[in-house]
Formats: structure tokens, C-alpha cells, sequence
């Protein structure tokens, strides 16, 4: 029985032997180790039977001298070095266009031969003149791509490749297949030098190079790929051993017990473990070149001279120089150490096991503790005094859970991003019920002035229950950075309409009227019919958002105040947006509801012209859009500063009762403009007009409709407000805001 045992664990390891040498042919003398200057290790290979796989053929050509070697199937990049760590450097063509018009070349796959361009050796270059150079994909999509401007006398200079004549970029990581492409940025006026584009070696590019200038006289230029064993080829992953499947179903291993195995990019390359170098592919232990042991006591790592040096397999260890012991062998040195590492890890799963209680109780109190610490560090016992000496709605303001919200936004992804400003950033999130929010994580809140802001948006909002106000559905404050939650409002600011064009969906006129009517008639709201004033003090269109209905929404309520019924001003320090910020506040520092009126009165018109607050493109003195807009009505020239889609959609006389609103709400004195009741009656009365199927345009009509405004509201303030408007400047003894 011991006979036929013995004899069949010879023919296994005779087969084995067999197999190995009909799938590698290591063991056959004529494989080459180079070509020319340019070492081939296993498993690349010249002769049959010397590589891995086609992929990993390579042709000598011997026509040059010394021989040139190449992949078999990419005879045009030559071979320059091939390295055990995974990488290899070739020369790679440079794509020239010298036409006055786009044009594109597709370049080799390199996908079916385990190849990947390098990102972090390699860059994108793109030289010439008004030259827009991009890397696509197979759908011709762009993956990237850089710009260079034109500059005469910045050719042939050392100033590097920063845009002028010349750019630069990284490339993404993975890349195998694409297409460059090159055009001029301006079609319209192309030039008519050359242009280039290559990917190249970063390190080459800038130390062998004195002008980037030079390459263009290159055909190819060095670039650093990274190669992997195909994944199809292996069949059995087992601990640190890699083997590999032929025709034959034969195998064969990585450098057994001296290499690892690590995945990158779903393929797989194998490496000498510390303490061992070679290369780690031949998986026969007969092969000089395989992973072998590095003899460490040759660099006498001993450092005190008292020791000597004992080398072992993969490692060493000092001994006393009179130490008679034996050299331990290697087999006991193996044994020495996984009795200790069994006898560690049962004491520290002890020590684990006897602590997991107290571990748990210490962690449960101090989360406690952090969630109370940030609580009241985020104001959580000033907003609780806030809301039960107010009349906040307090029922419906929600506290939620961090971790609610951290799986609602998938951690804050940047990808959720909606917007950022001064108080903090906007994520988009959805609710374990699959309910849609916004998320504004506010800055880290380190003052004073920080921390009443974000209350005082709290406490605001628990207070607003309006159709045109973006409606808070809570906060969490048990964490760092505070969060506040509100309802998602999916169409953008009403910036984003007015002033990037969008010919599918244009901001008609019906829409900007309805639109200034909603905000009117919410400030209105906010001034006088809310249970306590309420001053937003940063009304501009960026701050209107749009609902699935295109219905205005005001946000961002963080510097806002509420005030006393008997307070005329609130004094503070001045806050705002340049182009909307009232000049009579920015003076005195005195926010009345009026500079709400003069903010909303630069929204308007930002309505009418399409034009920005505040543009660089407009005359020194015309810089802001309410002294630009103040002008032209002066001089007569309102109709020629009108938004072309006003002009196309509205009739003459309603633009012109707008802008003489906008007019009387950007006045320079306070006290003679309209509050925000009279401008939502009257822009109410002008919807109510161009709505009527037959309207005579004629003054007495418009004055009647607005007589009939005034008592509606009226009725309503009486019943609702009981005097919330006493004490409010008014300007009743204004002339009449529409001008027919």
C-alpha cells in the first residue's frame, strides 16, 4: 500500500514537472533575456513558449542597431524598458493636425492586452496656436482636454506649458481606449499654424526637454504603461499563491511562499514578499531568477558589535556574539513564531471579550455626553427659549437624527451639492420615506454672531407658514456642524432664468409677472401679516427659488429679524448684497421695511431687463443696475434696456406700470416709497388686467381695479393683523404707482 502511494505522488510531481514545462518553456535555454539594450523578463518573452500569453509577445527587430524590441501587435510603439513592479515605458506616437478644421485619430485598443496608461507618470500635452485638444472615449464623449491661447512671442520661450501656446493636463486613471481629438477654440476663425497632441512621460517631458517646442520635431515620445496578467488566464487564488489555466488545463504558481498576490483594476500581478527579491512569476523553485532570499546580514543590521548577525528565510536576527546556541533553523524559527502569535491573539481576545461591556457602557455615555456638548454648543437651549417664549410653530419643527441624514445626503457626496453661500452648503437629500429635502449644513459655528444667525433662521422660519416662503421642516443639532432641513424646491433661483437663456423653457412674461406678484405679496406677508414683523433684509433673485410649478419661493432666512409692532428701524451692522443693498441702509445703518422694498425693487427690475445687479460690462457709472435703470428712464430710453422676451410677449403700457413701480421702490429717501402692501396691490391689479379678455387700457379702469385691491387687503389687515402696520412708515401720499 506504501508502494502504491509513493508511486502515485511520483507521477503527480512527473506530471507537474511536464505540465510546467509544456505551458512556460522556462526550462528551455534559448529563450532570449533581452533585446538590444532593453532587458525581457518572464513573463514577456520573444521565442514561443517563452511568455505568458500573446499578449505578452514581444518582436526583436533586428533590422536596427542595436535590435528595436516591440508588442507583436503594436509594431509602432518601440519597447524602451519593461519592469517587475507592473510598469513598462514605450515610445508612443504624437498626433499632428495642421488643417484649419477639427480632426480626430483613433488609436489602438489596449484593453485585449492588459495595458493601462499610467495617470500618475503621465500627462496630456497639447502644443500650437488657438488649439482646443481632447482625449473621447468610444462615444466620442470628452474625457479631458486642455485649451491653449495664442501668444507670438511666448514661442520657442522656457516659460513651460501653462496655457499660452502650449497646456497640459492629467489623464483619467484606467485609460485604454480613445480617440484625440484636435480643433480650433474658435471656429469661427481658425489659424492656420500646426497643432499637436500627445500623452507623454511626465518626469521625461520635464527633465529631458529645455523647450516643449521641441517635440514637435519628435514622431513618438516616451510614455509609461501599466501592464497586469490577464484575469481570463487564472483559475485558482489560493493564500499567497496565483496560478494560471493553459489548453491543457495545466498550472502554474507565482514564486511559491515568496510572493503575494494584490488586485488592481479587476487584474492581478504578483510581488516578492519583504524580505525576498527575483522575479515573482517563475513559480519554480529550480529557476535562479524566481523570488529568493535577500542575505539582510550583509548590511550588518546588528548595529551593537556584541551581537551577530543570523540570517533566515525572509528575515534575521541578532545574537550575542558568545551565544553557543545553535543557528536556528528555519522550520523552528516558523514554529517559534506562530506560537507566539496563537498565544497573543487568545490573550487579546480575552482582553477584548472581559472589556466589551465596560467598552460599551463608556462609548453609550460619551456619545451622550458629545451629542449634549454640541446641542448646547449649536444654541439648542437659546433656540428652545426662543420657541417657547414665541409663537413658533413648534409641533412641526422637527429635530432629526444625524445618522438620518448622513444616509439622506449619502454622506454629504459632493454630488449632492444644490449651492454654497456665506452660512453654508445645500444638500440635496431623501428621507427614509422617500420624501425629497434640502440639507444646509451651516459652517462651523465658532462665534457669537454665527450661532444667533443660525437660530434666528430657525426661529424665522417656525414662524412662516406662506405658500411663497420656503417652509422649514426642522433642524439637527447634536452634531459639529448644525443642519437645518427644508423642503426641496427642484427648479433652481430665479437668477438661473433670467439670466442664462434657455431656449426650451423661456421666462415669459406672464411668468415674470406672476412671479413678482408671489415675492410681492410674501414680503407683504413677512412686513405685515406675519404674528411678529419680519425684516429678510437679503432679497435678491438668487434667494427666489422656483417649486415643480414655477412658483416663487423666498429662502435663506439666516440674517433676517423679526421685530416689535411699535419699532419703525432695527439698527445693526450692515448686511446684504451689493447691487440690492438699500443706499439708504448702507448710510445709517437702519434697516426699515422699506430697504426690503428697494431689494425687491432691483428684482423687478431684473425681471424687465434680463440684466445683472451688478455688471462689470456696464460703464463705470452704470455698474449697478438700479442707477442703470434709473437713467434711462430719466432719459427717455426705457424701451431700449427692455429684455427682448419682455418686449416680444407684453404690451407697452404694462411695462411701463412696472418699471414706474420698480421706480417709486428704488427712490433714494426711504420714506417715499410704497410698502410692500401697495406694490403686491398693484402688481396684482395688472395681472388682474391682462388676464380680463377685453381690457380697456385707460386710467379711471386701472384706478377702480385698485381701489378695489386697497379694500380687499384692507378687510383682510383689519381682521388678521390687528395693527401690525402701526408705527410702519407709509407713503399713502405718494402719487399713484401705474401710469398709463
Amino acid at each position: 500500500m506504501a508502494e502504491a502511494m509513493l508511486v502515485f505522488q511520483i507521477i503527480v510531481l512527473l506530471g507537474s514537472m511536464n505540465a510546467f514545462v509544456k505551458a512556460v518553456g522556462l526550462v528551455n535555454s534559448s529563450c532570449s533575456q533581452s533585446c538590444g539594450n532593453v532587458s525581457i523578463p518572464f513573463p514577456f518573452g520573444i521565442e514561443p513558449d517563452c511568455y505568458i500569453s500573446d499578449s505578452y509577445k514581444i518582436n526583436c527587430n533586428h533590422s536596427f542597431s542595436p535590435p528595436k524590441p516591440t508588442f507583436s501587435t503594436l509594431t509602432e510603439m518601440e519597447v524602451l524598458d519593461i519592469s517587475l513592479d507592473g510598469t513598462l515605458r514605450v515610445n508612443y506616437p504624437r498626433f499632428l493636425s495642421c488643417s484649419n478644421g477639427t480632426k480626430t485619430k483613433p488609436f489602438d485598443s489596449l484593453a485585449a492586452r492588459s495595458l493601462v496608461f499610467s495617470q500618475s507618470r503621465n500627462r496630456f500635452i497639447a502644443i500650437g496656436c488657438d488649439n482646443f485638444a481632447s482625449l473621447n472615449d468610444a462615444e466620442d464623449v470628452v474625457i479631458c482636454g486642455c485649451m491653449s491661447v495664442c501668444d507670438n512671442k511666448a514661442i520657442n520661450s522656457s516659460n513651460g506649458c501653462n496655457g499660452i501656446n502650449c497646456c497640459q493636463t492629467t489623464i483619467p486613471s484606467g485609460l485604454q481606449d480613445f480617440s484625440l481629438s484636435l480643433k480650433p477654440i474658435d471656429p469661427n476663425h481658425p489659424t492656420s499654424s500646426c497643432k499637436y497632441a500627445f500623452i507623454v512621460e511626465q518626469k521625461w517631458f520635464e527633465t529631458n526637454l529645455t523647450n516643449a517646442f521641441e517635440i514637435v520635431n519628435m514622431s513618438h515620445a516616451p510614455v509609461v504603461l501599466e501592464w497586469f496578467v490577464d484575469p481570463t488566464l487564472s483559475s485558482l487564488v489560493t493564500g499567497n499563491n496565483l496560478s494560471y489555466k493553459y489548453d491543457d488545463n495545466s498550472t502554474y504558481l507565482c514564486a511559491n511562499r515568496s510572493s503575494s498576490v494584490s488586485y488592481l483594476n479587476s487584474t492581478l500581478t504578483c510581488s516578492c514578499k519583504p524580505g525576498f527579491e527575483g522575479n515573482p512569476y517563475f513559480p519554480d523553485p529550480q529557476v535562479p531568477e524566481r523570488c529568493t532570499d535577500i542575505d539582510e546580514c550583509i548590511h550588518r543590521p546588528c548595529l551593537d558589535s556584541s551581537f551577530r548577525c543570523v540570517n533566515t528565510i525572509g528575515s534575521y536576527y541578532c545574537l550575542p556574539v558568545n551565544d553557543v546556541n545553535p543557528i536556528i533553523e528555519p522550520s523552528t524559527t516558523k514554529t517559534y513564531a506562530i506560537t507566539i502569535g496563537i498565544s497573543t491573539c487568545l490573550g487579546l481576545l480575552f482582553l477584548l471579550i472581559s472589556g466589551w461591556w465596560s467598552y460599551k457602557v463608556v462609548m453609550k455615555r460619551k456619545n451622550i455626553k458629545r451629542k449634549e456638548k454640541f446641542f448646547k454648543r449649536n444654541g439648542g437651549l437659546l433656540l428652545q427659549q426662543q420657541l417657547s417664549s414665541g409663537e413658533a410653530n413648534v409641533e412641526k419643527t422637527k429635530l432629526f437624527n444625524s445618522k438620518d441624514l448622513e444616509k439622506a445626503t449619502d454622506h454629504f457626496n459632493v454630488n449632492r451639492i444644490l449651492g454654497q453661500g456665506g452660512q453654508g452648503t445645500v444638500y440635496k437629500g431623501m428621507l427614509l420615506d422617500g420624501k425629497i429635502v434640502a440639507v444646509k449644513k451651516s459652517k462651523v459655528i465658532d462665534e457669537e454672531k454665527q450661532l444667533e444667525e443660525f437660530i434666528n433662521e430657525v426661529v424665522i422660519l417656525s414662524q412662516i407658514n406662506h405658500r411663497n416662503v420656503v417652509k422649514l421642516l426642522g433642524c439637527c443639532l447634536e452634531i459639529e456642524v448644525p443642519l437645518l432641513v427644508y423642503e426641496f424646491i427642484p427648479n433652481g433661483t430665479l437668477s438661473q432664468y433670467i439670466h442664462i437663456q434657455n431656449e426650451e423653457f423661456p421666462l415669459t412674461w406672464d411668468m415674470r409677472l406672476r412671479i413678482a406678484t408671489e415675492v410681492a405679496g410674501a414680503l407683504f406677508y413677512l412686513h405685515s401679516a406675519a404674528s411678529l414683523p419680519i425684516y429678510h433684509r437679503d432679497i435678491k433673485s438668487t434667494n427666489i427659488l422656483l417649486d415643480d410649478k414655477y412658483r416663487a419661493k423666498i429662502a435663506d432666512f439666516g440674517t433676517s429679524r423679526s421685530i416689535a409692532v411699535d419699532q419703525t428701524h432695527l439698527t445693526t451692522v450692515v448686511q446684504g448684497t451689493f447691487g440690492y443693498l438699500d443706499p439708504e441702509y448702507f448710510q445709517s445703518s437702519q434697516f426699515t421695511e422699506k430697504s426690503d422694498v428697494y431689494s425687491f425693487g432691483v428684482v423687478l427690475v431684473e425681471l424687465l431687463t434680463g440684466e445683472k445687479a451688478i455688471s462689470s460690462t456696464r460703464t463705470l457709472e452704470s455698474k449697478s443696475l438700479a442707477t442703470y435703470f434709473i437713467r434711462a428712464m430719466e432719459e427717455n430710453n426705457l424701451l431700449d434696456i427692455i429684455d427682448a422676451q419682455v418686449m416680444k410677449d407684453s404690451k407697452k403700457e404694462e411695462i411701463i406700470a412696472i418699471a414706474n413701480i420698480a421706480k417709486m421702490c428704488l427712490n433714494l429717501s426711504g420714506k417715499k416709497r410704497p410698502t410692500m402692501k401697495e406694490v403686491a396691490m398693484q402688481l396684482e391689479a395688472i395681472q388682474t388686467l391682462r388676464k380680463a379678455p377685453i381690457v380697456q387700457q385707460n386710467y379711471e379702469e386701472v384706478e377702480y381695479v385698485r381701489s378695489e385691491m386697497y379694500e380687499q387687503w384692507d378687510v383682510i389687515s383689519t381682521s388678521t393683523m390687528s395693527g401690525a402696520d402701526s408705527g410702519v412708515a407709509s407713503s399713502s401720499d405718494a402719487h399713484p404707482l401705474l401710469f398709463f
